[in-house]
Parts: structure tokens; sequence; C-alpha cells
């Protein structure tokens, strides 16, 4: 069996997955070693993401532990046996694995939900602003690797030209703040509405003036898996990217998404209110 050097976060997911249903079964690594006829170092190997699991295999060991969920099984075979080497892998090595991985979750994912309170979100940047968003870091960033997130980012908006369905909840603070100049704003605000035009993009805006909201301050996204138990949230955080998969906390990311978006502007008013902001720089 040959180990993986690194295992990206989806591998690392479907593992988890198989612990998850190991330990929900209430067996050993032992007992699972002995099921399938192998030893317990390759059961945790798998389970630790540095090796992967035939569909043959996958499927015996969700029998053995009483998983009767078939359209939970399904989606864990396609996560095992899904050999595909997207665009993002030409950034590995390049960029931090965390971009990488973000790519990968999002390429496979069923839907795509954003909040955002101090920057327009990614999918919705433009070149020039992303540009100036990644200029603004400290420490500053070399000029290859800032371009290399730059060019990163704008490859990533093929998930909305595939017609994923995405939300987009973005306070006015975001749409105000300029991170360079007046025509790069300009422009930002421009994007904005025009993808927010596509049946499957839906752009809502949480306005200064709104009374008695107390909804979440930290920009969050969730990403739909092909059943919700394989969601995922992903929070930015000084010390990294965190991918969030445990069903509770992933409730408590649906409910803050659900509330917040209850409260903001609907998406026609939204473009009314992007509209006036545009027509004000």
């Amino acid at each position: 069996m040959v180990l993986r050097r690194e295992c990206t976060a989806r591998q690392l997911r479907l593992a988890v997955e198989l612990r998850r249903l190991r330990d929900a079964a209430g067996l050993s690594a032992i007992e699972a070693a002995a099921m399938l006829g192998v030893s317990r170092v390759q059961i945790s190997h798998i389970e630790s993401g540095l090796a992967g699991v035939s569909e043959e295999r996958l499927r015996r060991l969700a029998a053995h532990y009483s998983c009767t969920d078939e359209a939970f099984v399904d989606a864990l075979v396609v996560m095992a046996t899904d050999r595909t080497r997207g665009w993002w892998e030409e950034y590995r090595g390049l960029l931090p694995t965390p971009f990488l991985d973000l790519a990968e979750l999002e390429q496979h994912s069923t839907y795509r939900r954003d909040v955002e309170f101090l920057f327009v979100p990614g999918l919705l940047q433009t070149e020039d602003y992303a540009r100036a968003a990644f200029s603004s870091r400290v420490p500053e960033l070399p000029q290859e690797e800032l371009e290399l997130r730059v060019r990163h980012r704008m490859h990533r908006r093929v998930i909305l030209e595939s017609a994923c369905p995405y939300e987009a909840v973005i306070h006015e603070a975001a749409l105000r703040i300029k991170v360079a100049d007046r025509a790069v704003a300009r422009a930002q605000l421009q994007r904005v509405l025009e993808l927010s035009e596509a049946d499957h993009v839906s752009v809502r805006v949480i306005p200064f003036d709104l009374e008695g909201f107390g909804g979440s301050w930290s920009p969050m996204m969730l990403a739909g898996g092909r059943v919700p138990k394989l969601d995922t949230a992903v929070r930015d955080a000084p010390h990294g990217t965190g991918f969030i998969d445990s069903e509770a906390q992933l409730g408590v990311f649906r409910t803050v998404f659900r509330r917040v978006a209850e409260v903001s502007l609907d998406p026609d008013r939204s473009r009314d209110f992007i509209l006036r902001l545009a027509k004000e720089l």
C-alpha cells in the first residue's frame, strides 16, 4: 500500500466519516481490520487519510458498521473513487494547501453560501479588487505569490459558470470600503450587479440602518455536499483557514446563515441598493 505524503481536505473528510461510522458501530480498529482481512495499521492509514479505500472495501465496511443510509454511502464511494485532477493542482507547491483544498471543495459542492462583512466575497471579486485585497496583507506578499493568489481566485469563478447555486449575504460596509480607488470600487459593484442577474446567483445586502441586527460578525462559508451530512463550513482566522464538518457545528452555521439571510434585503432590493452605491462613486 503506497501512502500519501499529504492528503487533501476532501480525502481527510472521507477518512473522518469512516472513523465516525466505526465509532458509531462501537467497533475497534482491530475488529474492522479482521472483517476486511487486513492489518490494524491499514485501517489506521485509511482513517487518517494516508491511504485510499476501494469501493468494494468501503461498502463492506459500511455494511459491517450497520450503516443503512444508501445515499450517504454512495456519496462516500464517489469521494473514494474520484481520481480527477482539478485545475487547482497547477498551484500545488506554489500556494498554501488551504487554497487548493478550498478550490477542490467548491468544485464538488452542490451549493455555495457566503456571508461577508468587510470584503466582497472572493467568488464575486474583480481582478483589480482581489489584487488590492491581497496587497493589504501583513506581512506583505512577494509580488510573484500575490499574482498567483489573484490568478487562483479568478480561476475559482468557474463554479459560478457551472450554474452551481450560489447565495451571498454582504454587509453594506463591505460594499462601501474602498480597498483601492474609486474606479476599482465602481467596477466591483458593477461586477456584483452583473453576476446577481444569473438565475443561480442570489445576492442580499445587510444595510447599516437595519434595526435589531445581532447576527454573526465573522465571515463564513458553507459548501453543500452530495448529502447534507457531507456539508462543510469554512472559517478564515488569523492562524489559517478552518474546515468544519461536525454535525453540531454545521447546524449552527446553517442557522446563522438562515437568520442573516432573513433580515437582509431581498435580491431585488439589494440590486437597487448596490446600484445606488455605484452611482454615488
